[in-house]
């Protein structure tokens, strides 16, 4: 159920609610993923995989993974900007 490239949204967490994708398989307890959420190792118990699978690699960067995330058409949150990112827009 678990494979490199499944959609999974995280569950628990800061993360919980976002979209990312398998990566890597770690052991039999976790895996690495990426996507709309940061990159790093998670406990399978806080993913629910969906059933979208792309082809990815460990190697892809994050803004490719997001990129065939849009192209397979799922719609992901737009990051909130803070503060200080406005005002070094404005200047």
């Amino acid at each position: 159920m678990m494979d490199v490239g499944r959609v999974c949204t995280k569950i628990a967490g800061r993360d919980a609610g976002k979209k990312c994708v398998i990566t890597e398989i770690i052991d039999d307890k976790y895996v690495m993923v990426d996507g709309e959420c940061r990159a790093r190792r998670v406990n399978i118990n806080h993913l629910e995989p969906l059933d979208l699978v792309l082809k990815v690699n460990k190697s892809m960067s994050k803004e490719d993974i997001i990129s065939a995330m849009k192209e397979a058409g799922l719609k992901l949150k737009e990051r909130k900007r803070n503060q200080k990112e406005l005002k070094q827009n404005k200047k």
